[in-house]
């Protein structure tokens, strides 16, 4: 720029002062247009930080997607029988009601619950980032337990609603709707209750359609191509959560410098080699560890801990917070090997909650549950399972029943395969809920390989050194 700004000022005797100092003008304004348009390099860490901020809200989207090509229709209640979904780390001892409802000024949604007694409930609402917005139960409306309630967009007014309503005010346009009534000991029972919650909206909301329609995979998870619309991702849904700020504005940085042809290989490499495997690491450490036993540090509404946001979105969709659930997971278990886990008489998992208690065994890639020949995907309070003399309880997760455990205390596992083990506490007891307490460790009482190894190795050795004795 400078020498071109020196042939102009060459010019000066031919076209005079005034001409050189425009043309040196023109030139620097052009070059530094030229600079401006080119989006400034990001770093590998903004990459990495933008990429798990944004697997969160991918994934919500991913299962919007699929919600509506499975047949969901905006502000309708969907009943599924019990055991009737398909997600990752499904509760399943209680039997699910969903929805996608759109409010706005002009709309609410109504929701008609039973009197439901004796037996957890509760109508969770979530945002587009998986954050619990409410939940709908007597703990939360002790004066309002049941009946008519109206989910509206906060601020609407004028909206006229039946008498007798109840409105909670939500802080987006569309939410998801989960709706969990515990199975117990009359599933019957809780499916009649089911069947009476009715859904409809009060007017004709407008609903956006979505920015986009995710369709990957977890074992295949988003390159730079998912932060081609990122703009408009963050405009569809408001990230509620103060602190956000900085990875927000790194995120921008991040979408911009993908759309520069120069830097998108370069994005794409960071995100296959560092991004992905770094949120994998992750999932490692969600959080303190007891008795090798890991409680996810939040669940539910996560400040600004959006890391742990796209981890629970990731490994189980829809999860509630901790007023309501506490959950423990065991992770990378090796389906071939057998654990036992005792609970004390004095502190049996039923001991630790008001509503109930459950472990479910999943896969390790997708946290589906794992199919078993006896077709038990939970161990419950509703399960029959036998008590040891002492009044004790063993639980056995293996591939084979061991010798000695009732075949109702033991949980069938995936020989040859890693899976993870999810307890749920509903209504969890003081020391559950502010953390002092962990289940019981689990005990392996089987051997690995290289132990029958070593072990076959020792016994033929002392077989040797027996009979060499013998024959002195």
């Amino acid at each position: 720029m400078d020498k071109l700004c020196g042939l102009a000022r060459g010019t000066e005797r031919e076209r005079g002062m005034k001409t050189s100092f425009a043309l040196c003008a023109l030139i620097t304004a052009l070059a530094t247009v030229e600079v401006q348009a080119q989006p400034a390099r990001v770093t590998d860490r903004d990459i990495v930080e933008s990429y798990q901020y944004m697997l969160g809200r991918w994934l919500v989207l991913r299962q919007e997607n699929l919600d509506f090509k499975d047949g969901m229709k905006w502000n309708q209640i969907v009943h599924r029988e019990p055991g009737g979904v398909d997600w990752a780390n499904p509760n399943l001892d209680v039997v699910y009601s969903e929805a996608w409802i759109a409010v706005d000024e002009k709309s609410c949604t109504l929701i008609e619950l039973p009197d439901i007694k004796g037996r957890y409930y509760t109508v969770q609402a979530l945002n587009g980032w998986g954050e619990v917005t409410a939940n709908i139960n007597e703990r939360n409306y002790p004066k309002h337990p049941f009946g008519k309630f109206a989910l509206c967009l906060k601020g609407a007014k004028g909206i006229i609603l039946p008498k007798g309503t109840q409105r909670v005010d939500l802080p987006s346009r569309k939410s998801r709707i989960l709706m969990r009534i515990e199975l117990g000991a009359n599933p019957a029972d809780a499916v009649t209750l089911q069947k009476k919650v009715t859904m409809k909206a009060t007017g004709s909301p407008v609903v956006e359609p979505a920015v986009v329609k995710p369709d990957f995979t977890n074992s295949k998870l988003p390159g730079v191509e998912g932060f081609d619309k990122t703009e408009e991702i963050l405009a569809s849904e408001a990230d509620l959560n103060v602190g956000m700020i900085d990875v927000r504005d790194k995120t921008h940085a991040v979408a911009k410098a993908a759309a520069d042809p120069a830097q998108r290989a370069r994005i794409d490499e960071v995100i296959r080699k560092y991004a992905i495997p770094a949120f994998q690491g992750e999932i490692q450490k969600i959080g303190k560890v007891a008795n090798g036993w890991v409680r996810p540090r939040l669940i539910g509404n996560y400040r600004t801990d959006y890391v742990m946001r796209s981890i629970a979105n990731y490994t189980g969709i829809w999860a509630n917070n901790s007023k309501e659930v506490v959950y423990f997971a065991g992770q990378g278990l090796d389906g071939g090997q057998t654990y036992t886990q005792t609970y004390p008489k004095d502190a049996l998992p039923v001991s630790k909650t008001r509503y109930f208690w459950s472990v479910v065994a999943v896969d390790g890639a997708d946290f589906k549950v794992i199919p078993n020949s006896l077709k038990r995907y939970l161990l419950n309070k509703q399960s029959a399972l036998k008590f040891n003399d002492d009044g004790s309880l063993t639980l056995v997760f293996g591939p084979k029943q061991p010798d000695g455990i009732p075949e109702s205390n033991w949980m069938p596992t995936p020989a040859g395969k890693k899976y993870n083990l999810t307890y749920r506490f509903y209504g969890p007891s003081k020391d559950v809920s502010d953390g002092t307490y962990y289940p019981p460790p689990l005990v392996r009482i089987s051997e690995t390989q290289t132990e029958k190894f070593i072990h076959g190795l020792k016994k033929s050795t002392e077989d040797v050194i027996r009979r060499r004795k013998k024959n002195e």
